[in-house]
């Protein structure tokens, strides 16, 4: 009779792990798309180093505390304590170009609003282009 028990109890748990695919979820990996479009912007420049020291700028001049910053990878993370925001921003070459992607949080919740990555890339713009010009 215990061995009965068992595996029913066994067959029950078991069953909760399956997966079941609905609308929800299909919807989520549609806005993720969005989500990955407006978070990254391409730069024409191939030189990764400048790239990543102009996201750094641009990141104590919004406020942010550089935590880490590896080139290799080609990763930077930062927190604002004004915000209370933690953002990482990734590098990578692609063709002749650097696809730079930020991600931001407040706390354990992810922050969606497009406007607030537009602000970023508009500051890393000018970062960038002043430097090109060599106007800082």
């Amino acid at each position: 009779m215990k061995q009965y028990v068992l595996i029913g109890c066994l067959g029950f748990l078991l069953a909760g792990c399956g997966m079941t695919v609905n609308q929800a979820a299909l919807d989520s990996s549609v806005s993720q798309v969005v989500t990955r479009n407006y978070q990254s912007r391409s730069f024409d420049t191939t030189d990764k180093l400048e790239v990543m020291n102009n996201i750094v700028a641009t990141m104590q001049d919004l406020g942010f505390v550089i935590e880490k910053a590896d080139k290799d990878i080609g990763t930077i993370s930062g927190f604002s304590f004004t915000t209370q925001t933690n953002m990482t921003v990734s590098v990578r070459p692609k063709g002749n170009s650097i696809l730079v992607r930020a991600n931001a949080s407040k706390g354990t919740r992810a922050i969606t609003d497009p406007q607030a990555y537009q602000n970023f890339f508009n500051a890393l713009s000018q970062s960038l282009f002043l430097t090109a010009n060599e106007v800082l």
